[in-house]
Formats: structure tokens, sequence, C-alpha cells
């Protein structure tokens, strides 16, 4: 895997995930719901944004940077995408460029015709994969890892498009989910660990994939399952077909999802987040028990988890934080004084409830601790006489290759400080994690998740391109090795 060219982080310090695919067979009207079911998958990607469809005989294509709102802000856009089917990409990079060049779906022509991908994930072998293909002729036009299954695709001695597509994915190594658009045909495919999540959902007579079951309410599409671990999902005039790729040594399947990435209204992995995430607060007031007055989230994405912990504990809930959602990134210097000003532009406190109240104040993760340090700050400004930091999962300390932002180790605080040190530094009252053991025991199959971030165990071995100066690997295990 190349080295990563980009660390981008949301208001509060989060890493981001990447990306959001969506596909949908047999509708009339496949282009602007595949632009529906973008906009619920936003979240997960708002660099680019793009659409491929298909009328059966060839595939047309449009995409851009910036939000789908923006991408297809032309009305004849979508009315110029005919077709029965479409898949649509919401990109968010870690692994190659920023730019129009990395968006997604990729369209190429080869020896089967026309095929089309949208890819979430990333690849671990890929820097090798590439640095082969291009030793044996092959050129490459954009940088991103997903350019390089079309290649195995086209270099596939396999009789049909199918097979061809099974060939090139029984080559990769790493966390991906594909779906694929030939003119006649829909193939989706998720990765044999299963670590991003991918479901199967209906709406009349049209069949849809996507990354989340966010994108099938928003079309009222019946959600039918999650799609597999290793499993690729053919769909064309006959009807669908499951084919399975060689079984990997266990799932693995990103907690993370559970804990931020995912939309609290989503079913992943066959489960609902919300669920899930209620649990986390419930199990974190458990573990890590406060007197206070009241709960608070950091908004939005600890939310459902501070409504978990206020239930668990009995102390009363309320709205602490008001975010701004109508921001873009703010062009400032990076003085104390002016990432202060950055804070309040995203964040507002609510001083009539927060003033002389004993505060507990829930976030799902903590990676550098730069931001929430300055909201501990404007809490106290706000009067709050109390701030105990209460955290919905354990301590990030490792980084991660399949798929999530989460940058080098130097750059995780809870790598190199104990929790002590963490609390000082973030000028907290208290400051407690969730265990490893309290975060597997708020999902299902908890044997079956990767945790490698927190616990440095990695399901799949350590690549030996792994940047380890940067990366600082001490520690890291490859369940494999």
């Amino acid at each position: 895997m190349p080295p990563k060219k980009y660390m981008c982080f949301d208001p509060v310090g989060h890493p981001k995930e990447f990306c959001g695919i969506f596909g949908i067979f047999g509708d009339p009207r496949s282009a602007e719901k595949t632009y529906m079911g973008l906009y619920a998958l936003q979240h997960r990607g708002q660099e680019s944004s793009g659409i491929a469809t298909s009328d059966g005989r060839s595939i047309f294509l449009h995409k851009g940077t910036g939000l789908v709102c923006a991408v297809f802000s032309n009305p004849h856009i979508l009315s110029g995408l005919s077709g029965m089917s479409a898949i649509g990409h919401n990109r968010y990079s870690t692994t190659g460029l920023s730019g129009i060049m990395n968006a997604q779906p990729i369209l190429i022509q080869f020896k089967k015709g026309q095929i089309a991908a949208a890819h979430n994930g990333n690849l671990v072998n890929a820097f090798h994969l590439r640095k082969f293909m291009e030793e044996t002729g092959s050129i490459f036009q954009t940088t991103s890892d997903s350019e390089i299954v079309l290649h195995l695709i086209a270099r596939s001695t396999e009789s049909s498009v199918e097979e061809m597509i099974l060939d090139a994915l029984s080559r990769l190594d790493g966390a991906y989910c594909f779906i694929f658009l030939t003119p006649s045909k829909l193939i989706a495919a998720r990765d044999p660990y299963g670590f991003r999540p991918l479901c199967l959902g209906r709406a009349g007579n049209a069949f849809i994939i996507a990354s989340e079951s966010c994108a099938l309410d928003i079309i009222n599409a019946e959600y039918i399952r999650s799609i597999e671990p290793g499993e690729v999902v053919i769909i064309d005039s006959a009807g669908i077909t499951s084919k399975k790729l060689p079984a990997a040594p266990r799932n693995a399947f990103c907690i993370f999802e559970y804990i931020y990435f995912s939309r609290p209204d989503s079913i992943i992995f066959g489960e609902k987040v919300d669920k899930a995430r209620r649990q986390l607060g419930k199990n974190l007031a458990e573990e890590s028990p406060c007197d206070a007055d009241i709960v608070i989230a950091i908004p939005d994405s600890a939310n459902t988890a501070a409504l978990g912990y206020a239930q668990a504990s009995g102390i009363h809930f309320e709205i602490g934080l008001i975010r701004n959602h109508y921001i873009g990134r703010t062009f400032i210097a990076p003085d104390q004084n002016e990432r202060d000003l950055d804070v309040k532009i995203k964040f507002n406190p609510v001083s009539g409830v927060l003033r002389g109240k004993r505060v507990v104040v829930v976030d799902d993760s903590i990676v550098r601790g730069t931001t929430l340090k300055q909201l501990v700050r404007l809490i106290r400004s706000a009067g709050a006489d109390e701030v105990h930091l209460r955290v919905g999962s354990p301590p990030v300390r490792f980084p991660c290759f399949y798929g999530i932002d989460i940058p080098s180790r130097r750059e995780l605080i809870a790598s190199s400080c104990s929790e002590e040190e963490i609390r000082r530094h973030l000028q907290a009252d208290s400051l407690s994690y969730l265990s490893v053991d309290g975060m597997l025991d708020a999902v299902p199959e908890k044997h079956c998740q990767c945790t490698a971030c927190f616990t440095g165990h990695y399901p799949t071995p350590v690549p030996e391109n792994f940047n380890k100066k940067q990366f600082s690997a001490n520690g890291i295990k490859s369940e494999r090795n």
C-alpha cells in the first residue's frame, strides 16, 4: 500500500472512513435512485461523487469533486444518465491523491466491452500488484488502488466477465467491497474477511446493493440481508445468483463501523447500529460510573452512546453542545487562539444547560485529542463546574490499513500517553475509556470483529512495505504471522 497522502478528520478529530457505494438493477429511474442513495451515504465520503448507468448496450458516466448535491446540481445531468441499472460512489481518499482523477466510478473499455467499478476499502497488497503490472506493461490513469482490480480483470484469461472478476478478486488482499456494472449485469463483492459492510435490498422488481441500509430506506426499498464475507452476487435479467471466493481464516468486521462510521439508523453486518451503539454507552456507564448531574454527547456521532450511558446510569441526558452543520473547511492559521476560534465556529455550548453542573461528556473515540481539549475548555467557559470524559471505545493505539484513515502511531495520543496523562492534557476532571471486553460485549459475533486499531492484533499479515519508522510498529501483531 502506498504511503497515505492525506490525513483528514471530522470537526471533533475522529478518523475518516471511505467510501460509500450503491448499485441498482432493474429500475427505469436507476440514476435518480442512485442519486438518492448517495445522499444517504454522504457521511462515508465528501471528496467526490459519481454515477454510472447502463441502458443494456452502453454505460454512461458522470462524476466530479464535491458533495452529491454539487456534482449533480444541474438537473439535466441525471436525465442524461439513462438506463435500468446504475452504480454510484462517494469518495474519501486515503490511498491515492485527491481530485477528479481518482473520482469513481471508474469506467474502462476492455476485451469484453465496457465495465465500471465502485470500491470501498483498502487493498493491502496494492503496492506490489501495481508495481508488478507497471513493470509488465500496464498503464494506470489514477493513483487509486481501486484501478488495480480493473487491470486484473482485463488481464484475466477466464472466458466470462463473472469468472474474470472472480479471478481478479482472488488476487487481492485486504478490505474491499466492489460493485461492478457491465451493460447487462451488476456484480457486487465483499472481501473474504468481511471488513466493510455491504447489504442487499429489493424494491419491486429491482435489486439494490448498498454500503448501509439507510440508502435503502431513502428509496423505500426492503432490506433483505447482508452480503456474506467472500460472497460475489451477480444480478442480471435472469435474476440473482451468488458465488463464493476462497474463505479467509476468520471474519474481521470493522468494529469502528458500529462505534462511529455508520449511521445509527443503518443495519450493518446484519445488526442495527443504534442497538449496538446504545449498548456501548450502557457498558461504559457500568464500567465507569460518575457522580454527575447531566450527560451530554459530542455531537453527532456520540449521541446514541450518550443516551445509552444516561439510561444505564440514571443521569439525565441533555443537549449541551450544538454543532453547526453548515460549515466548510476553515482556513485559519494554527496558533492556539485561532484553533479555539475554529472550534467555536463548529460548536456552541448551551450555557443554560451547563452552568453550575457536573457534566459527563460522552465521546465515541479519541484519536489525537487536540480538538477535544478545546471542547473541554469551551464547556468550562459555559459555566460547567466539573467535566468528566467517558469514551465509548478503548484507546486507539495502532494505525489501520483496512480502509480507515487512522494516522501514524506518533499522532495517536494513546500510543504514547497513559490514561492519566491524557486526562491532564485534556484538562478534564476524570477520564475513562470503555474496555475491549466491554466494547465486544456490545456487538454480535464478538469473535468476528477486527479490533486492530485498539489491540494491535491484525487479522492479516502486516504488509512488507508497511512503514515501520513512520508507524512505529512495535507491538503490532499479525494473527497469521
